[in-house]
């Protein structure tokens, strides 16, 4: 289950980037934009990540900071997408942004929970 969430996210992060590049460059203002390749660079790269959680280890704290990364990333990279598109889908979503820093937090708390998961060798 865990490597279909994280194929998941790769291809949407791919999807989403292409998107970006391709339709919205012209749409969005260059801040706009800029928000969202954040969002899509955070997502890539945490889907890497999620990769090699799922292929690291079977230790509870592993697989606590691989649920942990995924929320982050859909609270996180998903809020961007929302907030940077909010002027074009017309709808004011100034109030989703609390969700962004959450979903940073979250991000944060897997980087912890695989360190606390971490072997340690002599």
């Amino acid at each position: 289950m865990r490597l279909k969430l994280t194929g998941f996210l790769g291809a949407s992060a791919i999807i989403l980037g292409a998107f970006g590049a391709h339709a919205l460059a012209e749409i969005l203002t260059e801040t706009e934009l800029a928000s969202y390749k954040t969002g899509v660079q955070y997502h890539l790269i945490h889907a890497v990540y999620l990769l090699v959680l799922v292929t690291l280890s079977k230790k509870r704290s592993v697989k606590l900071a691989f649920y942990l990364a995924f929320g982050g990333v859909l609270l996180f990279s998903g809020s961007i997408y929302l907030l940077a598109l909010d002027r074009i889908i017309g709808i004011d979503l100034d109030w989703l942004w609390p969700v962004t820093p959450i979903g940073g937090i979250l991000l944060i708390g897997s980087w912890i929970f695989l360190f606390m998961g971490a072997e340690t060798s002599n």
